[in-house]
């Protein structure tokens, strides 16, 4: 078994080694929105019963609106990395061969648990730099849009013609948009009833900044969507969930994006004022490369603010938004100290 991948949020393995209590730490190691929305009210059945069919289509009814994909009812999933698990079924079901005979591409480097749940599966996981180096010999391809953790970003057209190059081969394209809600144009979803091997992920905590519902989408064909919802078994998410979903994806999120967008502009004035170099990045995180990002990273640790190192990567550190004025003069105060 492969060994467990480092991702952003561990405050409490990182005040065991640097001290103070985790709710006194500043979290800027994820790229969640850091001002969470307003909870709509949430009707007491939907804590008291198994989630009815009838929760499940008001929320993937609300998905289909929010994110313009036509007749297309995406499937609520909890939390896109639970259908990430299941892709290596959906390649080997769907071309009836051989694992070892499946290559898998990641445009890379990217998110970490694609590369993993594959290689984990036997499939054998190239690492291409751009969608150019995506080949014949591939059975699916996963491409993340914007990517994380450099912010490359590709237009709906080229990803497009990526999908009938893909297709042509009889392959798979993914397309990960977790963190596209602050860029709708992006998105491929208003193609995704037209692209018959295309895969969209959505995250729905990132964006409205509540990651700890464990809530996404996927979009596909009803075919895969199908395989998808079986192999989850019943009551997936819950009714809660299904209840936020259906309220907050119809409410007009154009707030959410404004002050998205105040509080990068926020992060990128105090990383700029410390004289670091901004290496790429997303609404909702910056990247920056620094030849001194490992002692950056121990300084800001020590100072109980906790960023994201990369070990593929030792002079990259991503910082996500900071969630008011007050948090940007203590990240600006402890890089001014370094």
């Amino acid at each position: 078994m492969s060994a467990p991948i480092a991702h952003g949020g561990g405050i409490t393995a990182a005040a065991a080694v640097f001290g103070g209590r985790p709710e006194e730490w500043l979290d800027l190691s994820t790229g969640i929105n850091p001002c969470p929305v307003a909870l709509p009210e949430i009707p007491a059945r939907a804590w008291h019963r198994l989630p009815d069919r009838h929760l499940v289509d008001e929320a993937r009814c609300a998905a289909r609106d929010y994110y313009g994909c036509g007749e297309i009812l995406p499937l609520p999933v909890p939390g896109t990395q639970s259908v990430i698990q299941l892709l290596p079924r959906l390649v080997a079901r769907s071309r009836g061969v051989a694992v070892t005979d499946n290559r898998i591409a990641v445009v890379s480097p990217t998110y970490g648990e694609y590369a993993r749940a594959f290689a984990a599966a036997g499939f054998a996981v190239d690492a291409v730099g751009d969608i150019a180096a995506i080949g014949a010999e591939h059975r699916l391809a996963v491409v993340v849009n914007p990517n994380n953790p450099d912010g490359r970003a590709w237009p709906a057209e080229v990803l497009i013609a990526l999908h009938d190059r893909v297709k042509s081969q009889n392959g798979l394209l993914v397309v990960d948009e977790a963190f596209g809600d602050a860029d709708p144009a992006l998105s491929l979803a208003a193609s995704a009833g037209e692209l018959s091997n295309l895969v969209i992920f959505r995250s729905f905590g990132k964006f409205f900044g509540l990651a700890g519902l464990r809530l996404g989408f996927a979009i596909a064909r009803g075919d895969i969507l199908e395989r998808f919802e079986e192999w989850l078994g019943p009551w997936s998410v819950s009714g809660p969930a299904l209840s936020l979903a259906d309220s907050l994806l119809r409410q007009d999120v154009s707030a959410i994006r404004r002050r998205i967008n105040e509080r990068s502009a926020g992060l990128h004035s105090v990383l700029t004022g410390a004289g670091l170099r901004i290496a790429g990045g997303t609404a909702l995180f910056t990247l920056v490369a620094d030849e001194k990002a490992g002692d950056i990273y121990t300084h800001l640790c020590r100072h109980h603010i906790l960023v994201r190192k990369f070990d593929y990567a030792p002079d990259w550190l991503r910082f996500g938004l900071t969630p008011d004025p007050a948090a940007d003069r203590r990240l600006d105060e402890a890089l001014q100290r370094f």
